[in-house]
């Protein structure tokens, strides 16, 4: 197969947003800790009229927002959604270490930030959306911690086989995980914890497995020594804060995934304090729900996510008539 300039083959990204009738822009944002972030926004073509939301994207481990990530971003925006995301710290085009994630917590806050400085802009059109959270991945845990920063800072969040559990099948045996944590004190940027192709694991279509390889940001070395702790203890923590979750919440995973841990967005189904939550499990699907799987089941996954976002953006509309009213 002859080398991608896009996902989409020999096509420029604006051929693509102009086929597809959307409108889009990158930009960079400095966060307050000094870091600069790659961003993105994908906005409704102008015969769409005016965004009914605003979508707030986070990527997962290894991957960017310049690639296939964005297809999601782009059917938000054709259905009426403004979408908005950047790379994560170490990721694509933004600041650090390739695929370096040192502190969490720390990223957690400059996103937080960014989403803020895109809600509230007096310059923006978005101060009057209701505004969702979206995460894959990583990103789908990063979405709950963004969460219990601002508990009632969101209308509700999406959730795509998120990482509140690294799957025990992608995880190195003990001996080797006790090492590996002693040698992180010394050299956590060190890239040698032992780990299989994740595309293998998570890309269920093989022509597909070629695209994602295609792409020229993605990480392709081993996973860092710090990043793994790092993911490790956050993962922990998740776990241990689910019961806090409570905000309106779609969580979606393939019972066939070994990359994260499809009985944990159970357990977040079960025990979150959210009176409005759904969960979706999917039979046979593997991690790479949005891009793996043959094109009929990501359209059955991606119509469930956008009948839900629509139902609660009716929801809060009718609600605020009736306050007018």
């Amino acid at each position: 197969m002859a080398s991608l300039t896009t996902p989409w083959g020999e096509i420029s990204e604006e051929e693509m947003y102009r086929l597809k009738g959307i409108k889009a822009s990158q930009s960079f944002f400095k966060s307050p800790r000094g870091l600069n972030y790659f961003t993105r926004t994908w906005l409704p073509g102008d015969d769409r009229g005016p965004p009914r939301a605003l979508i707030c994207m986070l990527h997962g481990y290894g991957n960017d927002i310049s690639w296939t990530f964005q297809n999601t971003a782009i059917h938000f925006a054709q259905i009426g959604f403004a979408a908005v995301a950047l790379d994560l710290e170490g990721h694509g085009r933004s600041d650090g270490l390739r695929a370096y994630v040192p502190d969490v917590d720390a990223l957690v806050a400059d996103c937080a930030a960014f989403f803020d400085s895109v809600w509230s802009n007096d310059t923006a059109q978005f101060r009057a959306l209701p505004r969702f959270l979206y995460g894959e991945s990583m990103g789908g845990a990063m979405c709950l911690l963004v969460h219990l920063r601002n508990p009632t800072g969101w209308d509700g969040a999406v959730m795509v086989a998120p990482m509140c559990r690294i799957s025990d099948k992608v995880k190195p045996p003990w001996p080797v995980a006790k090492f590996l944590t002693f040698l992180a004190t010394f050299v956590p940027t060190l890239a040698i914890v032992p780990t299989e192709d994740l595309i293998d694991k998570s890309v269920k279509v093989p022509s597909k497995r070629i695209v994602a390889r295609s792409n020229p940001r993605r990480y392709t070395g081993k996973p860092r020594l710090g990043t793994v702790l790092e993911l490790l203890r956050v993962t922990d923590y998740v776990g241990q804060r689910l019961q806090d979750v409570d905000l309106p919440f779609i969580v979606l995973h393939g019972d066939a995934d070994v990359v994260t841990d499809p009985s944990v967005s159970r357990n977040l189904y079960e025990v979150a304090k959210s009176k409005d939550k759904t969960l979706k499990i999917y039979e046979g699907m593997l991690h790479s729900l949005l891009f793996g799987e043959p094109d009929e089941n990501i359209a059955i996954v991606l119509g469930d996510i956008c009948d839900w976002l629509t139902q609660r953006i009716d929801r809060k509309a009718n609600k605020n008539n009736a306050n007018a009213d």
